[in-house]
């Protein structure tokens, strides 16, 4: 049975206590219990990219593949990421990349592992991690991709579907943009993924061009 004080000692709060570095909050990470996503996930999968970047990228959670590697964004919708920054001129090699939720949620489809959608507390318990790596990145600009991630950051009401591709006061950065997570881009109909993605890139080019 586990003690209530070894609980205590691997809450975000607790490990993120002792840590002064995104590498420390990164080794800290795995010993993390605050909610049960860790014991159905390979690992914690935390965020990565330059500790002094300007932008920071927010999904919402790592995926399969993110899950088996222990990197974001290294999956499809991470190459889909990295093309329209290249697109508009940003290298994706100075962007620091992470997620809301540290622990891939996933639910069997025989063999195979279909992301689920974190629910509100799992957000709520892995936010002490997000805001930690802000405040260590401290970068200019944020890019929300996904509802997770603006809703996290920017509130319940907020609507990606109305205020995508704003330039948006923020307590936590000097300013960000919202637009969709880029696996929207890959479940929708093939006929729409270049629409789509000319709009991700759109979005993309107003958080670059604030730089």
């Amino acid at each position: 049975m586990t003690r209530a004080a070894d609980t205590d000692e691997h809450t975000p709060e607790a490990l993120i206590a002792r840590r002064r570095s995104v590498n420390g909050l990164r080794r800290a990470v795995s010993e993390c219990r605050g909610c049960p996503l860790w014991r159905d996930a390979t690992q914690a999968v935390f965020g990565a990219g330059p500790e002094d970047a300007r932008l920071m990228l927010i999904g919402e959670t790592p995926g399969d593949r993110e899950d088996r590697e222990g990197k974001p964004f290294v999956g499809p919708a991470g190459r889909l990421l990295r093309e329209a920054l290249a697109e508009v001129g940003v290298d994706p090699g100075s962007v620091y990349m992470t997620n809301a939720v540290k622990h891939f949620k996933w639910v069997a489809r025989g063999k195979r592992r279909i992301h689920q959608t974190p629910s509100k507390l799992e957000v709520e318990a892995c936010r002490p991690w997000l805001d930690a790596e802000l405040r260590q990145v401290g970068p200019e600009g944020v890019g929300l991709l996904g509802a997770t991630a603006a809703k996290t950051l920017l509130g319940p009401g907020f609507k990606v579907t109305k205020q995508r591709g704003e330039l948006l006061e923020v307590d936590f950065a000097e300013y960000a943009v919202a637009t969709v997570h880029p696996s929207s881009i890959l479940r929708g109909p093939p006929e729409e993924r270049k629409r789509s993605f000319g709009e991700l890139v759109d979005d993309l080019r107003v958080l670059a061009a604030a730089r």
